[in-house]
């Protein structure tokens, strides 16, 4: 069996201020095994998971785009490729709107 070398796990965590809009960026990046485009397409839907059945219930990133979208009234997006880690980006507005 052929082992497969890994870089060590890497975290990049980005904020800032747009200057096009009125919104704070956060990105949050890593080194890991990425998502294929059938994944990345489901990632924030309800109960959607990888893990094999009874391993969590799929509910993290949903309630989270929840939480952004309609409670903060933002956004969340994610960028990622088979192999290349991924990049969540969060926008939230700078000023709430009542």
């Amino acid at each position: 069996m052929q082992t497969v070398k890994r870089a060590p796990p890497r975290f990049i965590l980005r904020i800032r201020k747009e200057k096009s809009s009125d919104m704070i960026r956060m990105e949050i990046e890593d080194n890991g095994p990425g998502m294929d485009e059938k994944n990345r397409s489901k990632v924030f839907d309800p109960f959607f998971t990888t893990k094999p059945v009874g391993i969590g219930t799929g509910l993290g990133l949903s309630v989270s785009y929840f939480i952004i979208t309609e409670n903060h009234k933002g956004k969340i997006d994610v960028i990622s490729e088979q192999g290349k880690g991924a990049n969540f980006i969060i926008q939230l507005p700078v000023h709430r709107k009542n």
